[in-house]
């Protein structure tokens, strides 16, 4: 088992490195090359700046059992898909009963916007996040 993040806009990498550590995990960070990443930890695929490379690769090299951490609901479907676990940065844990609720939600609010629609911006994190995140992450990592 690995974790496997994408990280161009993750806020809960030193979380994952102190974790994954205390817990003797591989970390693979995947980010494009318009970041930089260096924790002394994780292994780092940097993929070129286009268009889901980010996304693509992370689900090249998940396997069964991997945890991915991400913001992004196709690319916690397709790791579900693939038989990997995935959790969000704020700590919600994904799963194949709740991730039709969330790729409907993102594909309501991409009808809105097209239309005209408002759209909303991402909220300042809570400091409770950082706390579910880390409790959500555990329990991934246990229950094995």
């Amino acid at each position: 088992m690995k974790i496997i993040v994408d990280a161009d806009a993750c806020p809960v990498k030193k979380e994952i490195i102190r974790v994954a550590g205390k817990h003797g995990l591989e970390v693979v960070m995947v980010c494009d090359t318009a970041h930089v990443i260096s924790d002394g930890y994780s292994k780092v695929i940097t993929v070129d700046k286009g268009s889901d490379s980010a996304d693509f690769k992370i689900i090249n090299i998940s396997t069964p059992g991997d945890i991915v951490v991400t913001g992004d609901y196709g690319v916690a479907a397709m790791a579900l898909s693939k038989g990997a676990r995935a959790i969000g940065n704020s700590g919600t844990i994904y799963t194949k009963f709740n991730i039709d609720s969330f790729l409907t939600q993102r594909h309501i609010s991409w009808e809105s916007r097209k239309r005209g629609g408002k759209y909303t911006t991402f909220k300042k994190r809570k400091p409770e996040e950082g706390t579910t995140f880390h409790d959500s992450l555990v329990r991934l990592i246990e229950s094995g």
